[in-house]
């Protein structure tokens, strides 16, 4: 335990320090960490990147750009969201590369490649935090401002670009790359717990709440875990149980049927 607490104050200092990259730490993120897999990664978007320009020869306009490439990502793609779909950088990255019809991922997953195609174009996209969007839930879309003008990109939707069904949303919550990395570790965090592996939750709880303070729901679920463990410490002793009662259900976006994994 000691060993672990130090490690992950190592790896805060360095994410501190450092310039933040979205793609790399999208992938450090999704567990990508050694350097020849991330370069691996790295080198597939830049071909991802060279494809588009090479099928559609985009103009220098910077709007006319961003929604040819959002076009072309369903084109080649028709199916490519799925609701508790990937939010792993590395299969989305996988999954639309892919020749085949496979949905490429989540939300999450889509906005993240998109903000960052959209950078190598230098093209720079936020995103938005939406608290319960379509009805089902916690939800994340891309924000690009062109001049003062604000476009709303819902990657869930092949008519997505410009789309005007969030404008009256009051929970929009404007979102840059710290807090989309953080919704990774976030993501990974319920995947663990809902598993049983309460160490690697509580790590990934740590990081999403590093990278974003007030993501109010990562430190509600951290302190549903950290509860949990106490309950194990004082029944049978915590043993890294992979057990999960049923009234910890409450935890939110744990379930897929009922929280995070349908938003995505």
């Amino acid at each position: 335990m000691i060993r672990f607490r130090l490690l992950l104050k190592i790896r805060r200092y360095f994410i501190k320090k450092r310039a933040f990259n979205l793609e790399k730490e999208a992938l450090s993120a999704s567990d990508i960490r050694e350097k020849d897999k991330i370069t691996e990664y790295v080198t597939k978007l830049t071909h991802l990147c060279q494809e588009f320009i090479q099928e559609v020869t985009p103009p220098s306009d910077p709007l006319t750009k961003a929604k040819m490439l959002f076009s072309w990502l369903w084109e080649e793609k028709p199916a490519r969201y799925k609701p508790q779909g990937n939010y792993r950088f590395n299969d989305v990255i996988d999954a639309q590369l892919s020749k085949d019809q496979q949905t490429v991922g989540n939300c999450l997953g889509l906005t993240i490649l998109y903000n960052c195609l959209l950078r190598r174009m230098n093209i720079i996209a936020e995103a938005l935090y939406l608290e319960n969007a379509f009805g089902i839930g916690p939800h994340v879309l891309s924000l690009l401002q062109i001049g003062e003008t604000l476009i709303d990109i819902e990657n869930i939707l092949p008519n997505g670009f410009d789309y005007k069904g969030h404008l009256d949303d009051p929970s929009r919550t404007r979102w840059g790359d710290r807090e989309l990395v953080a919704d990774i570790y976030y993501s990974f965090g319920n995947e663990f717990f809902s598993k049983g592996e309460f160490i690697k939750a509580l790590e990934n709880y740590d990081m999403a709440l590093r990278l974003n303070s007030g993501y109010e729901k990562a430190r509600l679920n951290k302190a549903i875990l950290l509860d949990k463990m106490e309950m194990d410490i004082d029944g049978n002793g915590y043993k890294g149980s992979r057990c999960f009662s049923e009234r910890n259900s409450k935890v939110s976006r744990l379930q897929p049927r009922k929280n995070r994994a349908i938003r995505r």
